[in-house]
């Protein structure tokens, strides 16, 4: 795998934000559902997915910036040790390979295992760090994702309801193969929330503004308004203004701890046309002669 700060794109001094932000712009030029049946794109995505996990975990970062681990996260093996070994000249064959494969990642774990604790030893496998982007309804209504590891096999993950963005699921035994017989690690899958371009989550309540039209306020309507889970009737009341707030019980997210879902707020925002005809300024200029109000001396502003 490439260095990680070069397939992101940032530099080593950049911080948690900024490679927050460039993973982000990335998991969506990337993303595969952006890019169906591409699969020279569908490797970029797992290598970023890759590079993010790492750089945004701060040990692992700086473990890597120490050259402690490489860049798929893996040991490093002990470089003393490794010069000492090819100056004995040890090893087989005119390239002196080595018995314990420096250059299998895996062996490299394994073989700082034996010569820190003898051949004998049980230890359980390494945990690895794993990120997957989900869109925002699909992380508040659950889903599955499709997560290849790096055992090479690929398997589903179920995002629960209600996931939050950068929370962590964890998949008991699908780390790295335990030493000696003992148990695997863990599969630690960090799950990305895409931002929704109208919801706003709030703990388990979902808040969205809505537009309504200047006869919509004054006369009351009935409108359609998106909810998480499809479109649904919202009745306006007659003299609504913006800021009026109407609350559709349930419609929030899952909460599984409570067991009852939160609900959805939506906010009202009385919008002019874009264009205001002769008529409707004669009769507001009628209209304001008899009826007129002070609304900033109201707010505390006049």
């Amino acid at each position: 795998m490439r260095d990680p700060y070069q397939v992101l794109g940032v530099g080593r001094t950049a911080s948690a934000d900024d490679i927050k932000q460039a993973f982000r712009r990335l998991a969506k030029q990337y993303h595969p559902d952006v890019n169906p049946g591409r699969t020279d794109i569908e490797h970029k995505f797992k290598e970023v997915n890759a590079a993010y996990s790492l750089l945004s975990d701060p040990d692992k970062r700086a473990r890597f910036d120490r050259g402690e681990i490489d860049a798929t996260g893996a040991e490093r093996p002990d470089r003393s040790f490794r010069r000492a070994y090819a100056g004995a000249g040890a090893g087989s064959g005119a390239g002196g390979a080595d018995p314990f494969g420096f250059d299998d990642p895996f062996a490299d774990i394994f073989g700082a295992a034996r010569r820190r604790y003898g051949a004998g030893v049980k230890a359980k496998g390494s945990d690895v760090a794993y990120s997957v982007t989900v869109p925002f309804v699909d992380a508040c209504l659950g889903a599955k994702r499709r997560v290849s590891l790096s055992t090479g096999k690929s398997i589903d993950v179920t995002i629960p309801p209600g996931t939050k963005d950068l929370a962590k699921l964890r998949l008991k035994g699908q780390g790295l193969p335990g030493l000696g017989g003992a148990q695997a690690g863990d599969a630690i899958v960090e799950v990305h929330v895409v931002p929704h371009p109208h919801f706003v989550r709030r703990e388990d309540d979902i808040h969205l503004e809505v537009p309504i039209t200047l006869q919509e306020a004054v006369l009351g309507a009935a409108i359609k308004v998106p909810t998480l889970d499809g479109t649904v009737a919202v009745k306006v009341p007659k003299g609504a203004n913006t800021g009026t707030t109407l609350r559709l019980k349930g419609k929030g997210v899952f909460n599984p701890d409570r067991k009852i879902h939160g609900d959805q707020y939506v906010k009202l925002t009385v919008v002019l046309p874009e264009k205001i005809d002769p008529e409707l300024t004669a009769f507001i200029e009628k209209w304001a002669k008899s009826h007129d109000y002070d609304v900033r001396k109201k707010a505390g502003l006049g």
